[in-house]
């Protein structure tokens, strides 16, 4: 199941698990729609591959005998930031930004 990072790992900004915002690669890593865009370009500073808009998980079981829902797996509340400076970060995503990510 997906972790639900409460932040931008690029900007800090908050990202709840109904965030419209949240953006994830295949790996996890969770940024804002506005870092995505405007500085990273859909290119994960960590492993190079593309974003997609994180799922929303529901508030509440709707199944209960499953246990699902936010009430049973609750988002995380550890914080995470990039372990990359702005400059590697820059660096990176302009040699991987003009390639398709599912060509990269």
């Amino acid at each position: 199941m997906l972790e639900l990072r409460p932040n931008c790992e690029l900007c800090d900004c908050d990202l709840p698990p109904a965030s419209g915002d949240a953006r994830i690669c295949s790996y996890e890593c969770t940024y804002c729609a506005s870092c995505v865009e405007t500085r990273l370009h859909n290119v994960c500073p960590t492993c190079g591959g593309g974003f997609t808009p994180r799922p929303i998980r529901p508030k509440r079981a709707y199944r209960p005998e499953l246990k699902l829902g936010l009430e049973n797996n609750p988002a995380s509340t550890r914080r995470k930031h990039s372990k990359f400076s702005a400059e590697e970060i820059e660096r990176f995503v302009t040699s991987l930004c003009t390639i398709e990510p599912n060509q990269r």
